[in-house]
């Protein structure tokens, strides 16, 4: 199943937990870090520990949604009990936010292994997803992500995504995207360009999703569609989402057109004919390996 829309979801608010699994997004994340007040986390994490065992082996309409939690940073008081509750609700994997590097996620690694034991769940079935780069520090040691996972150090990274609303109060920056103060649709600042960008390869070398990060202005869904076509042009494989209307956006923006299919079973089928072609005409183009290989990968996500 693709992995295009990530929605987060309060973990302490019902109506918008029950709401969560009918809108379409290939997965949802119970979220007990910053949609949740302090005074309100206990609560939360025992109604998200509730809502994955409700859905945990629930199909909804279409394919089977993915079901995540974030929990708090590994240098809160929360975090620990945060997988205490909720791992009894097996979810699928764990958003890691404010993670400084793979050192991080080693750590988070081996609680999850006590964890898995304590509720008979798979060993390594839990999954993990980072937001990096949420401070200067983190964001230099993005790229260390690849090496750990080139020397199976990280068996549990599932993607990579980013933050930029930490890293920018940490840079005590006044914009994040340049030209506007407030946000707004135009291109990232070069720091968060970096990071993004950093991401993105990092994602790529190490063999793992690469998501990118949200878009904050949940109204604006055009402006959603240009940046959402825009980062899956850039070679992310799905977007992060905070508000149920989002959703469709994202899915279609990372899902091929009918044109896109047409055009990779052309290139195929070019190829099938003349095998071992260095290099073909199609359309009037020059088509190569490199195309083939890209024409393969679309096909098997549209199917």
């Amino acid at each position: 199943m693709p992995k295009r829309s990530w929605l987060f979801v309060p973990g302490d608010s019902e109506r918008k937990l029950a709401k969560a699994p009918l809108c379409g997004a290939d997965v949802v994340i119970v979220d007990l870090e910053d949609a949740v007040a302090s005074e309100a986390k206990p609560a939360a994490r025992r109604m998200a520990a509730e809502w994955l065992q409700i859905h945990r082996h629930r199909i909804t309409e279409g394919p089977e949604q993915a079901h995540w939690v974030r929990i708090n940073g590994l240098r809160t008081d929360w975090w620990r009990g945060d997988l205490d509750v909720v791992m009894a609700g097996a979810p699928s994997g764990i958003v890691l936010p404010k993670c400084s590097g793979p050192d991080d996620l080693r750590q988070l690694s081996a609680e999850l292994y006590e964890c898995e034991q304590r509720h008979g769940l798979p060993i390594g079935s839990t999954r993990i997803m980072p937001l990096v780069g949420e401070t200067p520090a983190a964001a230099l040691a993005i790229p260390a992500y690849a090496a750990a996972s080139a020397n199976s150090e990280l068996p549990r990274l599932a993607g990579l995504t980013w933050g930029a609303e930490d890293l920018s109060t940490a840079l005590n920056a006044t914009r994040k995207r340049a030209g506007n103060a407030h946000g707004g649709a135009g291109e990232w600042t070069d720091a968060l360009r970096m990071v993004r960008a950093t991401a993105l390869v990092t994602a790529h070398a190490a063999g793992v999703l690469a998501v990118d990060t949200l878009h904050s202005d949940f109204r604006d869904l055009a402006g959603l569609a240009s940046i959402a076509a825009a980062s899956r042009a850039d070679g992310f494989h799905g977007m992060l989402a905070i508000h149920p209307d989002q959703v469709p956006v994202i899915n279609t923006a990372f899902s091929p057109t009918e044109a896109e299919v047409a055009h990779a079973h052309a290139i195929v089928n070019a190829f099938a004919v003349n095998p071992g072609a260095g290099a073909l005409s199609l359309n009037g183009r020059m088509i190569e390996p490199p195309h083939l290989a890209q024409a393969k990968r679309l096909l098997g996500l549209a199917e």
